[in-house]
């Protein structure tokens, strides 16, 4: 009989044990070392958990508090139980049995966010935690669709995106990766407040801080006129051992009329990264996935992109429940 699971809080004294055991999981990526976690330290309140049986630390919960509601993590693309290659079936359910009853003891908590890591960043099949979530309830609130394609088999660009491709190239188009973020900053904050009204989550200089943290995890690339350097499109990709995720992508109205997008995908799924496992295009929805937008993913499946979901459950724990929309900072 497998001995009890033995829950405990984060502290940053176990800050080493922490980061050996993500690095060395079936599911966990960079963005759960704890100097990518730590960054916004200030806007989330961590409530991290590890969880150890027979003395062993097993798993991990990347998470933090917001009101009542125990959240993982919303500062995170994606959160979830980090485990080891032993954890099964059963014992996922007793461990968040153990968890659920230390969410509702120890921390008051009334409900659980949960954002499990998609299967496509595993090493190994990792789907326990979507198991023990129909076993204890959890409900399906919100869902994103991104656009993923895979290096093994994939459909290739339609007529038009490679029409485009062409097109950059005869407009002299260049691709560069470097470290000019400034650069592209300024492309990117344009694209996203004239086309979307919005900002980037991440300011130019967080995103200074956390490529000098993982330079080879982080990356940037431009495309830039040949003759001036003028960057007219760009990515900021998240690199890690099984996906290449575009965390943004920006253009000008110049690079947007002559394909700087095209050509810049092309080179990264056909040439750079042609042996990553899934090349991650991101989410093209509004609304917590109620709404599509048709534009974006369109353009998205022209690559060749397929869909892939990123999830939020909700566990009510208790009575006096907290909508799970209430807990956004």
């Amino acid at each position: 009989m497998e001995p009890t699971w033995d829950i405990r809080l984060y502290d940053a004294f176990c800050r080493e044990e922490w980061d050996d055991f993500v690095r060395a999981s079936r599911n966990g990526t960079f963005l759960f070392l704890r100097d990518y976690m730590e960054y916004h330290a200030d806007r989330f309140s961590d409530c991290s958990l590890m969880a150890f049986r027979g003395g062993n630390l097993r798993a991990v919960v990347p998470a933090h508090m917001g009101g009542r509601a125990f959240c993982s993590h919303l500062g995170l693309t994606y959160g979830g139980v980090v485990t080891d290659r032993k954890m099964t079936a059963q014992g996922m359910l007793e461990l968040f049995e153990a968890i659920i009853l230390f969410l509702r003891e120890r921390l008051g908590a009334d409900t659980w966010i949960y954002r499990p890591v998609p299967y496509i960043y595993a090493d190994y099949p990792s789907q326990e935690d979507l198991y023990a979530l129909f076993r204890w309830g959890g409900q399906l609130v919100a869902r994103k669709i991104s656009s993923v394609i895979p290096a093994v088999e994939n459909y290739g660009f339609s007529t038009l995106r490679r029409r485009k491709v062409r097109k950059a190239e005869r407009a002299g188009f260049v691709v560069v990766q470097d470290e000019d973020y400034a650069a592209f900053w300024k492309v990117l904050e344009a694209n996203l407040s004239e086309r979307h009204g919005a900002r980037p989550v991440h300011s130019l200089a967080e995103m200074e801080m956390l490529h000098a943290r993982f330079p080879e995890q982080i990356l940037l690339y431009r495309v830039c006129e040949a003759a001036s350097g003028q960057t007219v499109a760009g990515c900021v990709l998240y690199v890690s051992r099984n996906v290449v995720h575009v965390q943004y992508i920006g253009s000008t109205a110049e690079g947007r009329a002559h394909g700087a997008v095209d050509l810049l995908f092309h080179r990264l799924i056909s040439q750079v990264y042609r042996d990553v496992k899934y090349f991650d295009m991101g989410t093209s929805v509004e609304e917590d996935g109620r709404v599509l937008n048709e534009g974006l993913i369109f353009e998205k499946e022209g690559f060749g992109g397929r869909a892939v979901v990123y999830d939020t459950y909700r566990i009510d724990l208790g009575e006096d429940e907290m909508g799970w929309r209430d807990i956004w900072f």
